[in-house]
């Protein structure tokens, strides 16, 4: 069997383990330890604290610092309320491109890898070669959280990180930030028809999603000189609202789902300061001045860096050999990349599929771009020896 109908093979396989965020990840997780530890590979299955999710850090190699770490997350967004042809968790090929959920976003990287672990197997790696495939990224990059902190403190950890989240093949060295938040209203729920004798914690939460659209605008302003992003600058959203019982009853509760994805972390700093001192300086003095114990809170559900583009990078300039590319790119959505530069690690994205197919029904990856992800990852074989 060809290395890429290898590839398309394991990637079937994958796509079978329907690893949502909100479900376990396990089984997929022992299957690719299986798989790794089968060749030799050194094999870690770190869980969380449920026990319910864990990530897979597998080595093959001298027990060395300075290796190359491949990385890519295990699970996968919903299905649900989507307009699917065909089970998203069977994988199937039209005119060579592969469905199925998670094909592009990110298994088939990860099959890509499993299928070319066998070169890298073979005889003496100068450099150690590292597997992490992580937990939880679509919901603030949990798992990769918890590796890093797990990495810190060892000797051996690698100097390099190729993050394989879909680029279309194009080497990337810079992304935004991505913050992620759920900010709650408490206030006081009465009567419909005496509104001045409640706190409606829904109106609050509206004025508070008026000053993140005024904050969008200020954030736009502060767009660096010369910006590589698309949208130039940090950018602030809401994604849900909720609360409330009925028409006729004033809301006790309230909450929002907002995002930040910033440039800079002098943006981060500025928005999350700015919503901030809104809430304790105009919110909850009107708020208390009705009932004493009204209150609002921010939880913090992802606060995950971004990858800064650094002057001499050797994982974008190997990657770059590797692919042929001819310079770097920066994009504006989010990856594990900024957490493991975070840890002194030199990281660029690089991996096959198009963005644009990722999180969508009948989501796929096309079967040129897996082979194109094989000859780069074979060709670093070359260079470990």
């Amino acid at each position: 069997m060809s290395r890429i109908d290898e590839t398309v093979t394991i990637l079937g396989e994958l796509i079978a383990y329907p690893t949502v965020s909100s479900d376990s990840n396990l089984a997929m997780i022992d299957f690719l330890a299986d798989c790794l530890g089968a060749l030799g590979a050194r094999c870690e299955i770190l869980r969380d604290e449920t026990g319910g999710k864990a990530n897979l850090f597998a080595t093959i190699g001298p027990e060395t610092g300075g290796g190359i770490l491949l990385s890519g997350h295990t699970d996968v967004v919903p299905v649900a309320d989507q307009d699917w042809s065909t089970d998203p968790f069977a994988m199937r090929e039209v005119d060579g491109l592969l469905y199925g959920r998670g094909t592009c976003d990110m298994k088939g990287f990860i099959a890509a890898c499993l299928a070319t672990a066998p070169v890298y197997a073979r005889g003496t790696l100068s450099r150690p070669v590292h597997f992490a495939f992580t937990h939880d990224e679509e919901v603030g990059c949990l798992g990769a959280q918890a590796l890093v902190a797990e990495m810190r403190g060892r000797d051996t950890r690698p100097a390099l990180a190729i993050i394989g989240e879909p680029t279309l093949m194009r080497v990337i060295e810079g992304h935004k930030g991505c913050c992620e938040y759920t900010t709650r209203f408490h206030g006081l729920e009465g009567h419909g028809s005496a509104p001045d004798l409640g706190v409606s914690a829904t109106e609050y939460a509206a004025r508070f999603v008026v000053r993140l659209l005024e904050l969008r605008g200020e954030l736009a302003a502060r767009a660096p000189e010369g910006s590589r992003f698309d949208p130039p600058g940090s950018t602030v959203q809401t994604g849900r609202i909720a609360g409330g019982v009925a028409h006729n009853v004033i809301a006790g509760l309230a909450e929002v789902d907002w995002e930040l994805r910033p440039v800079t972390a002098a943006d981060k700093d500025f928005a999350t300061r700015t919503m901030r001192d809104y809430c304790n300086d105009t919110l909850l003095p009107a708020m208390r001045a009705v009932h004493e114990g009204a209150r609002i809170e921010t939880q913090v559900i992802g606060d995950v860096e971004g990858l800064e583009p650094v002057t001499d990078n050797e994982a974008a300039r190997i990657v770059s050999e590797l692919t042929g590319a001819n310079g770097a790119d920066v994009v504006a959505f989010a990856t594990e990349a900024g957490l493991f530069q975070s840890l002194g690690m030199q990281a660029v994205v690089c991996g096959p599929g198009d963005i644009a197919q990722a999180h969508k029904p009948d989501e796929f990856v096309a079967r040129d771009q897996l082979a194109a992800c094989l000859a780069m990852l074979e060709g670093l074989d070359a260079k470990l020896r």
